[in-house]
């Protein structure tokens, strides 16, 4: 039996609870449905025999119809409840610890076996459009895909607001060719899909720092340092979305899994390509985010010591008229020319070259 078709008369024995109720590993809880209450998890269903759509089937039968006709199914998921893809797993005899992976999402990206399918975790990523980048700015927004693949069937999961796979489907139906294939077509697209994304949202990340950078080094006084490690912070999080994946496409291109033929390995090792050059340009991206940050903390700490210098200088020239005006206040009888008619003008006069003596020297040395 090849875990697809279920013949009638027989059941597969589950666990008495669904296996995402199980506790997990530090009290982590199920994610939350981000879809309607009420609406159907279930986004798209679809036979496909020689790489072409057939009629419309439901999704009860999609399986037994896919075995009869020598086919694959394709289910597309949005946000399901633990009951929900319990209820899928029984039918698709699915793993109980991929259900729960798929149930819980907020998974690192992986690619697991289990018997003759497979089980892969894609990060999917959102550039946030912002009118000025900020402290507080959102810039990346993460979500999830879960794929399942078995010789007959291919159910895609997916978590968070972004990441639809319907025109994915759409474009991936234009290519009869490439879904004569299997499953592993659909999950070659999907990832392919998903490392495109990272390759957009990196090249818009990219335009942030070149703006921060420019403002960092730009005539003007700004302080960045906020926005800096605010956009640091964003792209760890495309970090994580995009490292853990070359693993998973490794074992996909050069390894032999089932159900995978070995004519997607070559496919697999394009999206490899891909991922390790995002890889590479975010890594790069976060070292020259490092170097502006410490370059923003040099030019604050040398523009505070240009201040420190400006308001030692001018203390320095009003100290002056303080201290000659200090000693006249002291009410002494006998004072220099205190009694010549002369003598208020002369110290102001000596007061106002000291000044312009001081300042000029300040002036010629940078302090002001």
């Amino acid at each position: 039996m090849t875990g697809t078709e279920i013949p009638r008369g027989t059941s597969r024995e589950l666990p008495s609870e669904p296996p995402s109720t199980r506790p997990r590993p530090g009290g982590r809880r199920r994610t939350t449905p981000s879809r309607p209450e009420g609406a159907d998890p279930v986004v798209d269903c679809a036979v496909y025999v020689d790489g072409r759509r057939q009629a419309l089937v439901d999704p009860r039968e999609a399986l037994r119809e896919a075995v009869a006709q020598g086919g694959f199914v394709w289910l597309g998921l949005y946000a399901p409840t633990e009951e929900e893809l319990g209820t899928i797993a029984e039918h698709y005899r699915l793993h109980p610890l991929a259900v729960e992976d798929a149930v819980y999402a907020h998974q690192r990206p992986k690619l697991e076996r289990y018997d003759d399918a497979l089980f892969m975790v894609l990060t999917t990523a959102r550039y946030v459009a912002h009118d000025r980048l900020t402290a507080t700015s959102e810039v990346v927004d993460t979500g999830e895909v879960m794929v399942f693949i078995g010789p007959h069937y291919v159910i895609t999961v997916r978590h968070g607001e972004h990441g639809g796979l319907t025109d994915l489907r759409r474009s991936l139906e234009e290519q009869p060719d490439l879904l004569c294939l299997g499953p592993a077509a659909v999950l070659y697209a999907v990832a392919d899909h998903v490392v495109d994304t990272f390759i957009d949202v990196a090249g818009r990340v990219e335009e942030d720092v070149d703006e921060l950078e420019a403002a960092v080094f730009g005539p003007e006084r700004t302080d960045d340092i906020g926005r800096l490690y605010q956009l640091k912070r964003e792209l760890v999080a495309l970090r994580r979305a995009v490292s853990p994946l070359e693993v998973p496409l490794q074992r996909l291109a050069e390894r032999r899994i089932d159900p995978v033929p070995d004519a997607m390995r070559s496919y697999f090792r394009d999206v490899e390509d891909h991922a390790i050059r995002v890889r590479d340009q975010v890594a790069a991206l976060d070292e020259l985010l490092t170097s502006i940050l410490q370059a923003s903390l040099a030019r604050t700490t040398q523009a505070d010591n240009e201040d420190m210098r400006k308001i030692s200088a001018w203390a320095g020239i009003i100290a002056v008229p303080t201290a000659i005006a200090g000693i006249y206040g002291m009410n002494f009888q006998y004072m220099p020319e205190l009694e010549w008619r002369f003598g208020y003008p002369l110290v102001l006069l000596v007061i106002v070259t000291a000044c312009v003596l001081l300042y000029c020297g300040f002036k010629r040395n940078g302090w002001l």
